[in-house]
């Protein structure tokens, strides 16, 4: 039986209300009258604390999270956050620091972000490690920042167009854009790798450089990426790492050691720091000695005698954030890394790797892959099912909602037709990877005999299947009484 949620606003009446406020204890300031509402609020439900507190945290019991269930989406590693991090980033000396105290009392914090930078240059094999960068996001625009402020700085004003595989995530040609540089597609070969001839063609003088992830959007390692990395530094170009898979190679492979010249390291992503709901993320940076000069300021230093301080870079494309990153989410991830140790981070690598080949080779009998070859720590495979007439991907990932699984990634990378993009990650036990290929091949089953059951989902969740071009084009963005009950009515 589902519980009676009355309409939030309906429950308003004048008079209620879900605070007490304490008898000031201070001298009573007046505000000039520029400062203060003319009119009384309008449109705000006054409520009792039950009440209140009842609608948020039914809204609350109704979000999908990765503390409730497996979240396989594809390229976002969705893996679960240790609360050990959670209690180490809650400590009095982290939360209550105020990030414009003085040097000599914010030590403590300065040696975790001058440690947590060594540790991110010894994984991923590179010289210098900036915190600054508030997303991966922002790593990706702090490093073609700085691939442009390198070649100005050398002379080299032609170059003005970096290439973007054609099945690479939309922020890299975005982040180029923003740059004022020109986007150049390079075409995957049959195998999912860049196309060697296709690069060699468009190299050129104007080349910035090669934007690239590996393992790649097809889940695969590129298998030339020492020979992709030697064409570009021939041409004059750099290699930008997008990190968002650096989940699949951590203590396996240094990106530095594969050519790359930068990289963003995705903190939410691959050291568990938390991941989505609108909270802060962290794309620190890491490159190779030569580009170190240009590194976003300001970076942890530690000084002759032993003290900790801040420094700027001498060719600094300036700072990407206010203050020193996301110093909650760096507390998170210098935990993890060091509860982890580096057997451990090898470990996490191996083991993605193994769930999400294990998801492969139980499901590609039905869902064709889009390359047939080993993955790395996701898979991409196609929702086309034999003998399913009319059933798309959309209805595969809707009606997973109904055997109570987050959906993958759907229709990414955009090369793969129905695309169906799944990581597991490799906090997920067998038991639950078990779970959800049962999931997918009885859905393949019911698309065959009753694909009425998959264009009508989800049929258990607390939202129904919405009509996408709608909501578009017509957005409910507040709340009227009279136009809900017209929507439910015609429901």
């Amino acid at each position: 039986m589902d519980t009676y949620e009355p309409p939030i606003f309906e429950l308003s009446s004048p008079g209620k209300y879900g605070a007490n406020v304490p008898d000031l204890d201070v001298p009573r300031a007046e505000l000039p009258d520029d400062l203060l509402r003319q009119d009384d609020l309008a449109g705000f439900p006054e409520l009792s604390e039950p009440e209140v507190i009842r609608h948020y945290t039914r809204i609350s019991q109704r979000n999908f999270s990765i503390d409730t269930g497996m979240y396989p989406l594809g390229s976002c590693t969705m893996k679960y956050n240790p609360k050990l991090n959670e209690e180490a980033a809650r400590m009095p000396g982290f939360a209550q620091a105020h990030p414009l105290q003085a040097e000599e009392l914010s030590q403590g914090a300065l040696r975790l972000m001058y440690e947590l930078q060594a540790d991110l240059a010894t994984i991923s094999g590179f010289d210098a490690v900036s915190l600054q960068p508030a997303a991966g996001a922002q790593g990706e625009f702090t490093g073609i920042l700085a691939f442009h402020a390198y070649h100005l700085d050398r002379g080299d004003t032609d170059r003005v167009e970096v290439l973007v595989p054609d099945a690479a995530h939309g922020t890299n040609p975005a982040t180029a854009a923003m740059v004022g540089l020109k986007v150049i597609e390079v075409a995957s070969d049959e195998r999912g790798n860049v196309d060697l001839a296709d690069l060699k063609r468009k190299l050129s003088p104007r080349t910035v450089g090669l934007m690239l992830t590996n393992p790649n959007t097809l889940g695969l390692f590129e298998e030339h990426i020492v020979e992709v990395a030697r064409l570009v530094h021939e041409a004059g170009g750099l290699v930008y790492g997008d990190g968002a898979n650096f989940n699949a190679i951590l203590g396996i492979v240094q990106p530095g050691a594969m050519g790359f010249d930068f990289m963003h390291y995705n903190l939410h992503k691959t050291f568990t720091t938390p991941h989505g709901g609108g909270g802060p993320g962290s794309g620190a940076v890491g490159c190779t000695a030569e580009l170190a000069p240009f590194l976003p300021g300001p970076l942890v230093n530690r000084t002759a005698d032993g003290d900790y301080a801040f420094i700027t870079p001498e060719k600094s494309i300036g700072r990407m954030k206010a203050f020193h990153g996301n110093f909650g989410m760096l507390v998170r991830a210098w935990t993890y890394i060091r509860s982890m140790g580096a057997a451990g981070l090898r470990k996490v690598s191996e083991t993605a790797v193994l769930n999400a080949n294990y998801i492969r080779t139980q499901l590609d009998d039905i869902y064709p892959p889009a390359v047939d070859r080993i993955c790395m720590h996701e898979t991409v495979l196609k929702g086309q099912i034999a003998g399913a007439t009319g059933i798309r991907t959309l209805d595969i990932a809707k009606r997973l909602i109904d055997y109570g699984f987050h959906p993958p990634t759907v229709y990414f990378p955009l090369i793969v037709p129905e695309a169906l993009m799944i990581e597991p990650t490799e906090t997920e036990s067998k038991q639950m990877i078990d779970a959800f290929i049962q999931a997918m091949r009885s859905i393949a089953r019911e698309a065959v005999e009753q694909p009425e059951l998959l264009l009508a989902a989800p049929t258990k969740a607390p939202v129904r299947r919405l009509d996408e071009v709608r909501a578009a084009r017509q957005p409910v963005l507040r709340y009227d009484a009279d136009k809900f009950a017209k929507l439910r009515d015609s429901e």
